[in-house]
């Protein structure tokens, strides 16, 4: 297996060693999300931020470009996530995006088989879990499945919106030289099996969010939707997410988008890593997801929920989601605009709606 695999075929999906076993419940832990490029550089000429006498203001136009945090900034500050009481970390994306653009944010993917070089190498990412490890601690990596950055254009290079569920014809790759050939690393979208535009739903960016199939099959924004439904594209992301456990020991997933997904597309990715996992010894592999919506929408998703088209089965798909009915609850609380018996009957009404194996949290 080459360092930097540029095609699905060159993966293989054997542990290195001992992997690091999962949690006997994942509810006990304490997670800190932290988005990799604006936690730590790991540099020390950067003097640290003190109150009162460093100049503070806001600039959008700065705070949209990378600002140089790193995987080894990570690690040299697990001692500190660690002191706060956390028992696990939640990185954001750290596959490698676009190098002309500025999502830093890392959900812009291009090459779902490398680390972005901006964050790090992949020996980087492989200490840092190990040191977290040695500690006792558990890495998350936060996945995209929905869609890829944006790798290729729509005919002219236009804007193309969601029309109806018209299928829009393909434009072309994007290179660093325009009109060259595709080359790796930077042009294109890679592994090289991701260059076929039959994998992309190819309908236009979404205009109502809350509408679907528009909000399933439209593209998010500028990045390009990938046609989840298409059982080879499945399998690739499927390899593709196996071989980061393999070479990283990481202990879980959390699945961005998962809204814009197919309830039977992601049972059947949660079953296939879960399988996986626990082939090599992590019994408890964590999968929990970001879907927006509310507590009935949620539930489609967690648990023996899922159900798959043109059957009355339903097959298990996440372990958890993010609450986000929580989120206005809470706020509301915080201000003094609402009662805060509000989070208890928030809580209470989980007994209803989420059984031991699917539950929003």
């Amino acid at each position: 297996m080459s360092a930097k695999p540029k095609s699905l075929s060159e993966i293989r999906f054997k542990p290195a060693g001992r992997v690091f076993s999962s949690p006997s419940d994942w509810r006990d832990q304490f997670v800190y999300f932290l988005l990799v490029d604006r936690f730590n550089s790991g540099k020390s000429d950067i003097p640290p931020f003190v109150p009162g006498s460093t100049p503070t203001g806001r600039n959008d136009e700065e705070g949209e470009k990378w600002q140089g945090g790193t995987l080894k900034g990570i690690a040299e500050r697990l001692d500190y996530i660690r002191g706060l009481g956390c028992t696990a970390i939640w990185l954001s994306p750290i596959f490698k995006n676009r190098r002309e653009l500025n999502t830093y944010h890392g959900y812009g993917i291009q090459d779902f088989l490398d680390i972005d070089p901006r964050l790090g190498t992949l020996k980087d990412l492989q200490a840092l879990v190990k040191k977290a490890h040695r500690m006792g601690m558990y890495v998350i990596l936060d996945i995209v499945l929905n869609h890829t950055g944006d790798n290729w254009a729509y005919p002219g290079d236009y804007r193309y919106d969601y029309y109806g569920g018209q299928r829009f014809p393909f434009g072309f790759w994007r290179e660093v030289t325009p009109g060259s050939v595709i080359e790796w690393p930077d042009d294109a979208v890679w592994p090289v099996e991701f260059q076929n535009p039959g994998w992309y739903r190819r309908k236009g960016e979404i205009r109502s969010w809350d509408t679907f199939p528009e909000a399933r099959d439209g593209d998010f924004c500028t990045l390009k939707e990938l046609d989840t439904s298409n059982r080879s594209l499945l399998r690739a992301l499927i390899d593709v997410h196996k071989y980061w456990i393999a070479v990283t020991d990481v202990d879980g997933y959390r699945l961005d988008a998962v809204k814009h997904l197919e309830e039977s597309s992601t049972a059947i990715f949660c079953a296939a890593i879960r399988e996986y996992a626990q082939s090599i010894g992590k019994k408890d592999f964590l999968l929990f997801g970001e879907i927006i919506g509310d507590d009935r929408f949620i539930d489609q998703y967690i648990g023996r929920n899922a159900r798959i088209p043109g059957t009355n089965e339903r097959f298990p798909s996440l372990d958890a989601a993010l609450d986000f009915p929580l989120w206005g609850i809470l706020e509301g609380v915080i201000k003094g605009f609402t009662n805060p018996a509000e989070l208890r009957k928030r809580y209470e009404g989980f007994r209803e709606l989420y059984s031991d194996h699917g539950r929003a949290g």
